[in-house]
């Protein structure tokens, strides 16, 4: 050891179960490494000091007293990642604040995209909102011009005092201004309430920032804390910009707060730390305490985990990607480096959208305290958690089976070599007896549900069975983070880390056909490790509106010089040198008509354009020829070089090291399960007793003072300085045994997340390589796999019954690589707009399984725009009607087929046309292509893999889950209304009936629906084909479910259907069905539910709103102009222990919305109100959710149709509960002499408004359930959502699991 003492560097993550915290002094000292409980009130009062305390005792060889007041002398540095931003989100303990936006957005945050978290979630659970009280600021602003434009005249800004340029270079209308006496008198008025945290978001503040700035500086006056929404993140979207604002505001205080209770710990207080404390942010960037907000704090541990893997594991020589898997206690993130970090910039975290630059990090499942559940059949691990107190039952603490507990029967831990950190005095080891015990209990209860001829199960291979389980849940997120981007998991390398991460690896690894897993040195403690080796980081981002044709290049590189300036001062006010600070520029680029933005950083030859479309072909498959690439923000990250010490890539280690099998007869051993092979005797070796260059095989435990590594059979592991390498030794893997009698509830479970894992990738694949709107943005879409006439899994939206045209084309008539496209309801279609293609999956050269993609094309013509007409009577005048189109033959597209089918024949028609966006709909049907193919690859890999009799059979038994579940339910259901025959009808506006009764066996839980009674179809497009009732029943079914199964055809089997010919529910394939699809299909839903007494009524419809103009032929053109659609949420029905959700969607539909800032950018219209219609929700002892007011200005002439219900018919209330307000449609119209009427449209119209028109729509409400004040009894108490927490996600993939439950 040196003479000198050398001052401490201390890196701390402070994770959710454990805080990881680890010393260094440089050469010739020995790291010190200290692993704590984050949460054991007992014995300390914060972990991160305790670590401190106990770090500088070694450092200066004396004992410190816990409370005594630390010093700083010895410390050179400590760098710190912390949970407290992101605990006080998820438990909504943060800062009280208010929230101040423009008039007419009150409600901004609480509709947000107004989709709901969960599909089949009746309740609608919701998080509490971050802030009490909302205050709307008197001013607004709007975008002059609209990108949808096809003939842009210039405009002359100096001619009009309310015209000024914004920061993107348009053109900005100030409408109202806000008065100063006014907001003084608002910000009055919240202080005397006792606020003192302030968000500020205004629309448009993007790009025009003097309002808030007004705002923001009276406030700071007065002594408010405010978050200012364009100086945190200057990015379009409105609602992105409110969301991290109030986050910020709600947040900051309490990081504040910490920071200040943390530094009570030190003499001096958080002061004395000078520049010694600096903290990780999301971005994976360290920042000086002073300037950590709450904001960017969210992934402030994960981040560090990132940085550790990024620089210890990665070889610029090899180029090989990296998948990082940190399995915490609490948690699993997964992430992927291949030589630079990976952001996004918007995400979703506890329900908050988090607009600010984050690693790509995705939290996918609950980690080593994930819990172990066994329901209806199959095995179940999270997303419930056992958490850091009381911890999973080793803990010694009265927790319940998680899998730490399973890794500890089989023999996968040492309790002896794990920390003694465990018990009521934190000093005691694992518990493998209370492990047992729960175990025990479990493998009975799962043997009584088995049959004489299936054969007990063994708590080991019960135990094995749930960390199958377990890795496969964690696969499934994998894939669709790299196959969905373009990338194969295969093509990677795994870097597991965290505290479980070395007992799952080979788990993970193996079924991703992954060759290499890399163990880093401080692998458990890798995120507190990273911190040590990060950067200090400055971003500074900018918003822009540049076409990149080469007209912009000085301006763009002016800017960007300019942010690189101001980066590199303020860095180098922190002590950096300019030799030490390196800039990355980057231009936030998209293709015209596209939303997917590439975040592209500026090559060498500063081709901004050549770098894109790479990137974009990378990710996509696909680049548009002669589409304009525009550029939406200007950024740079400027980096302050940390001396941190580097290692050697494990690549180049392994290269040069002398390979030799190590004996382990040295060593002892013990005997360890294994699924398949029983009990085997595995070598246990410390990592300390092996050299460079050694090597184990499998099977193996490695282990030192802070982590496990399993080395399974079939694997070697290689020893070196600083990493460990497992490699899969090329051994022929057992082929999976099938036994077509019984179901193996583990391959159950596993076999279950294959499925929904190739849906999930297909439905991804088409949303980033689709171009429209209604796809990408409002994601109107699913996909679907079946074999036969069977629904097996889907994601998102539910897939109707039925696909089609596979009963025109014969398999004999297919051939591979053949598509099929229809959107006939004749054909199993919901409505002409949803067009469906279809693939066909060869096995042996016969159709095994199809693969399917429904999406809604924003326009396919016919009599209006949008082709959403709303008084069509016969199919043909809502547009292209296919049957069945082979569009797709050997590969090749058919290219002039489609514009055949979607502009030529609709023409054809009197008074209608063809698509005015035939190159958009080809653009579609190619990504509902590239959806299909890759759904038939996959599932083509998955029974290569296994066998076609395999996942033939599995499928069948997933279905078969839900069947049972279905069944069961029913039986309760029976036998709650004491046998009786279950009752319901409702009214369409136009009067026609929808009749329901219900009758169930209680033997065999069958149950008979019977529409007899249901008015015939009608001479209007309110009619909805079968397929659509199928699709209620499946929904209806699902939601009454209180636990969480796969979507699939096994939920009908119980239930046989009666409905005669000819109905509203049953019509002629000649029938219009537009509206069918949109609001019969939710009036059919609320009748369902009202047999059964679920619920009160929803708002019963979608509130289609279409404008445009053009597409008229004039002299043999096509008049250019636009299609705009979009569906508005309203108020959903109170149940028997739930408040209805006010401005959400409901049933079947949650499309998403589009932002205000984006609509008014590229559509010539202003929206002056979104919010909730207070008061519309019916009354009851639970409340109906209130609807919404959309109030729509245009600005120039377009022609206009609203298709909605509930105008005339109000949603009924159950069990004595009020029905909900009913909706109402008004056109204000200009008049000749000033004069402004107000007229309503009804519920379904269609009217050419001129500049200055409004639509105001106020959409219905829920109803109430129950007489206020009485008391609910159980007989419908079973209609419940799972139970369970709201998932925290985040990264790429929070975006992605959205577009599950949003369609």
């Amino acid at each position: 050891m040196p003479s000198v003492p050398a001052l401490a560097r201390i890196s701390i993550d402070r994770g959710g179960t454990f805080t990881d915290s680890i010393c260094s002094r440089g050469p010739g000292y020995e790291d010190i490494v200290v692993k704590l409980l984050s949460v054991d009130p007992a014995n300390y009062d914060d972990a991160p000091t305790e670590c401190i305390r106990r770090i500088l005792e070694v450092v200066t060889g004396k004992p410190i007293p816990k409370g005594e007041k630390l010093r700083l002398d010895a410390v050179e540095s400590i760098r710190m990642g912390t949970t407290v931003s992101t605990n006080a989100l998820l438990e909504r303990n943060g800062e009280r604040c208010a929230l101040l936006t423009s008039k007419g957005y009150k409600d901004v945050m609480k509709i947000g995209m107004q989709a709901r978290p969960s599909i089949f979630d009746l309740s609608i659970k919701k998080l509490a909102f971050l802030y009490e009280e909302v205050v709307e600021i008197d001013e607004r602003v709007t975008v002059e011009t609209f990108g949808m434009n096809p003939d842009p005249q210039p405009i002359n800004v100096d001619e009009d005092p309310d015209l000024t340029v914004g920061v993107t270079g348009e053109i900005i209308r100030v409408l109202r201004r806000p008065d100063v006496a006014v907001v003084q008198e608002q910000l009055d008025q919240l202080w005397g309430k006792g606020y003192r945290s302030l968000a500020l978001a205004l629309v448009h503040s993007y790009t025009f920032t003097k309002h808030e700035e007004m705002i923001a500086s009276l406030a700071t006056t007065k002594g408010f804390s405010v978050s200012v929404s364009h100086e945190l993140q200057p990015m379009i979207k409105i609602v992105s910009r409110a969301n991290s604002a109030t986050a910020d505001a709600y947040l900051t205080p309490v990081t504040r707060r910490y920071l200040e209770s943390f530094g009570e710990g030190f003499e001096g207080g958080i002061e004395a730390f000078g520049n010694k404390l600096l903290f990780m942010q999301s971005d994976g960037g360290l920042c000086a305490w002073d300037k950590f907000s709450g904001l960017r704090a969210i992934l402030s541990g994960p981040a560090g985990g990132v940085i550790g893997f990024s620089r210890t594991c990665y070889d610029e020589e090899e180029g090989v990607p990296l998948i990082g898997c940190d399995i915490g206690g609490t948690s699993t993130d997964v992430s992927r480096y291949c030589g630079r970090l990976e952001h996004v910039f918007e995400t979703a975290v506890a329900q908050v959208i988090i607009q600010a630059p984050q690693l790509d990090i995705n939290t996918v499942a609950a980690g080593g305290g994930s819990r172990l559940f066994y329901r209806n059949g199959m095995f179940v691990v999270g997303p419930e958690s056992a958490g850091a107190h009381p911890g999973p039952a080793c803990y010694k603490k009265g927790g319940p089976l998680a899998i730490t507990d399973a890794n500890l029967v089989l023999g996968r831990l040492l309790p002896e070599h794990f920390p003694a950190i465990f018990g009521p005095n934190e000093d005691e080891h694992l518990d493998l007896k209370a492990s047992r015990a729960l175990f025990e209990d479990l493998t009975k209860t799962i043997n009584a549900d088995r049959t004489a001829g299936e054969g007990k199960l063994t708590i080991e291979q019960v135990a094995a069975g749930f960390l199958r389980v377990a890795s496969e849940a964690v696969c499934r997120p994998i894939r669709t983070l790299t196959e969905a981007r373009g990338y194969e998991s295969s093509a990677h390398h795994l870097v597991m880390f965290g505290g479980a991460g070395g007992q799952l690896g080979t788990g993970i690894a193996g079924p991703l056909d992954i060759r290499r897993i890399i163990i880093p040195r401080f692998s458990s403690i890798l995120s507190a490790y990273g911190m040590s080796l990060a950067d200090v980081v400055s971003e500074s981002q900018e918003p822009a509106a540049y076409v990149l044709d080469g007209s912009c290049d000085v301006e763009v590189q002016d800017r960007l010089a300019r942010l690189e300036s101001a980066g590199v001062r303020r860095l180098g006010a922190q002590g950096f040198s300019a030799d030490s600070i390196r800039a990355e520029r980057y231009l936030n680029c998209r293709y015209q008509g596209s939303s997917t933005q590439l975040m592209i950083e500026e090559p060498v030859d500063r081709d901004f354009v050549r770098a894109f479309v790479k990137e974009h072909e990378q990710q996509f498959g696909f680049i548009l020829h002669n589409r304009p690439i525009l550029c939406d923000d200007i950024r740079v990250r400027s980096v302050g070089l940390s001396a941190g010490s580097t290692v050697e890539s494990p690549y180049a280690e392994y290269k040069g090291a002398r390979l030799r099998h190590c004996n382990t007869g040295d060593f002892g051993s013990k005997k360890i399960y294994f699924d398949g092979l029983g009990y085997l005797d595995s070598s246990v070796i410390p990592l300390s007793g092996l050299q460079s260059g050694e090597q184990v095989a499998g099977p193996a435990l490695l282990y030192d003072t802070t982590q496990t590594i399993l080395v399974e059979p079939g694997w070697v592991a290689t020893a070196l300085q600083e990493h460990v390498l497992i490699d899969q030794q090329q051994v022929k893997k057992a082929p999976l045994k099938l036994d077509i009698d019984h179901v193996d509830p583990v391959q159950l479970a596993v076999m279950g997340h294959r499925f929904m894992s190739i849906a999930e990738q297909m439905g991804n694949i088409l949303r980033k390589t689709a171009i429209s709107t209604n796809i990408k943005e409002r994601l109107d879409f699913s996909c679907a796999l079946y074999t036969g006439s069977s629904l097996q899994t889907v994601a998102s939206l539910p897939m109707r019954r039925t696909v089609g045209p596979r009963e025109t084309f014969q398999p004999g008539a297919l051939e591979e690589g053949d598509c099929l496209l229809s959107n006939h309801p004749s054909a199993g279609g919901s409505h002409l707009p949803d067009c469906t293609v279809i693939v066909p999956t060869f096995h042996n050269g016969k159709v095994v399984f199809w693969t399917a993609a429904r999406a809604h094309h924003a326009d396919i013509e016919g009599m209006t725009a949008g082709s959403m007409p709303p008084f069509s009577k016969e199919i043909w005048q809502e547009g292209a009607q296919i049957k069945s189109f082979k569009l797709v033959k050997k590969g090749v597209f058919d290219e002039q087929g489609v514009k055949h089918h979607f502009f030529d024949l609709p023409g054809q028609y009197p008074g209608c046309s063809g698509t005015r966006t035939l190159n958009d709909n080809i653009s579609d049907l190619k990504a509902q292509v590239a959806s299909c193919h890759r759904g038939a690859m996959l599932i083509g890999q998955l029974i290569a893999e296994s066998s076609l009799d395999l996942v033939q059979f599995y499928m069948l038994a997933i279905q078969r889950t839900a069947e049972l579940a279905v069944r069961g339910m029913l039986r309760e259901i029976h036998k709650k209304f004491q046998g009786r025959p279950l009752e319901a009808s409702d009214y369409m506006d136009d009067g026609s009936e929808i009749r329901l009764k219900i009758t169930i066996d209680p033997v065999e839980g069958d149950a008979v629906f019977d529409f007899t009674g249901t008015s015939q179809q009608i001479y209007g497009n309110l009619n909805a084909p079968t397929a659509i009732l199928y699709s209620a029943i499946i929904y209806v079914l699902r939601s009454m479910l209180s636990i969480d199964i796969p979507l699939n055809q096994g939920c009908l089997l119980p239930i046989s259907i009666i409905l005669p010919l000819g109905t509203i529910l049953s019509p002629s394939e000649d029938a219009a069905t537009v509206g069918g699809n949109v609001d019969t299909s939710q009036r059919a839903t609320d009748t369902i539910l009202k047999a059964f007494q679920a619920c009160g009524a929803s708002q019963g419809g979608c509130n289609n709103l279409t404008f445009g103009y053009g597409g008229d032929i004039v002299d043999g053109k096509v008049t250019p102009g636009f299609g705009y659609y979009e569906t508005i949420a309203g108020g959903a029905g109170a149940g028997p222990s739930w408040q209805g959700q006010d401005c959400v969607h409901v049933h079947m539909t949650n499309t998403a919305i589009g932002d205000v800032e984006v609509i008014e950018r590229l559509y010539p219209v202003i929206i002056h109100q979104f919010s909730q219609r207070y008061g519309s929700g019916g009354k009851g002892r639970f409340r109906g959710g209130d609807g919404c007011v959309r109030d729509i200005e245009f600005t120039r002439k377009v022609n206009v149709a609203i298709l909605s219900q509930r105008r005339s018919v109000a949603p009924y209330g159950m069990c004595g509960g009020d029905p909900g307000a009913k909706g109402i449609n008004i056109w204000k119209r200009n008049m000749p002499h000033g004069h402004v009427a107000e007229i309503n449209l009804g519920g379904m119209n269609e009217c050419t408004m001129n500049p200055g028109d409004h639509i105001v729509i106020h959409t219905p409400g829920g109803g109430g359930y129950g007489e206020p004040e009485s008391v609910i009894e159980d007989a419908v108490s079973e209609y419940k959502a799972p139970e369970g927490p709201l998932a925290r996600a985040t990264g790429f993939l929070a975006s992605y699991y959205n577009t599950q439950n949003t369609n």
